[in-house]
């Protein structure tokens, strides 16, 4: 298949949750998509999915906070796709332990290198691609990056703010570029990363919240917008949202 005439996704925390939806919104709509993620069985099944339907899809299974991985996937995308276009950075981690009482150093550590310090490290792997191209970046935050969130947690609510900036200096340094970013901060989702949360929420609960793909949606608004307009930051929240 001719892959050169799509435009190109690379997704990170492509194999679950509000990444997973994003990809198979992006196929469906004609993009070129790369997957990246922990685990390859996953990600092997939405690129069998997607090229069931038609679709070109690449897994780049990885763990984001190895650098040399990210950089050598960046140059795989590339080589496969013959560039990139956009970049969506979902993958994400939280702990039960939420609270300075009682965190681990080690835990908030993780936290912060998987939600910031990777965030930081896939753009600057994807950044000269996406110049080449004026591409687009979505930063998949949080509502704990837009206003405090006491139950959020300490590493994560620091994490989570701090990729608010990342996404303001990418517009204010590659505009020249054509580069463009924007922190999107969901509200309650309804997905598997709640299981991460000291109290689990129960069906009911989930049911009143946002879906991964109302936030597929929200993503390929921002990345079907014309080239002279930029979102700089979009908050999404269930009706319910406290």
């Amino acid at each position: 298949m001719d892959t050169t005439t799509r435009r190109t996704l690379w997704i990170t925390g492509g194999g679950s949750g509000m990444g997973r939806a994003v990809a198979l919104a992006a196929a469906r709509s004609g993009w070129a998509v790369a997957l990246s993620g922990r685990r390859r069985d996953t990600l092997e099944k939405i690129v069998q999915e997607i090229s069931a339907a038609g679709g070109a899809a690449l897994a780049l299974p990885l763990d984001v906070r190895d650098r040399d991985a990210l950089t050598a996937a960046a140059e795989q995308v590339v080589a496969t796709f013959g560039g990139l276009d956009a970049l969506v950075l979902a993958a994400g981690q939280n702990s039960p332990r939420r609270r300075w009482e009682d965190q681990g150093m080690e835990e908030f550590e993780s936290v912060v290198a998987t939600n910031l310090t990777a965030v930081a490290t896939t753009l600057d792997a994807a950044l000269p691609h996406l110049r080449r191209r004026g591409g687009a970046v979505v930063a998949i935050s949080s509502y704990a990056g837009w206003s405090f969130q006491p139950g959020a947690g300490v590493a994560y609510s620091a994490s989570k703010t701090a990729v608010s900036s990342l996404m303001r200096t990418l517009n204010q340094q590659e505009a020249v570029h054509g580069v463009r970013a924007c922190h999107l901060c969901p509200g309650d989702v309804a997905t598997d990363f709640l299981e991460q949360r000291p109290q689990v929420p129960d069906e009911a609960a989930r049911a009143l919240m946002l879906t991964a793909e109302d936030i597929a949606r929200t993503v390929e608004f921002v990345l079907e917008s014309p080239a002279h307009v930029r979102v700089d930051e979009l908050v999404i929240s269930p009706l319910s949202q406290a």
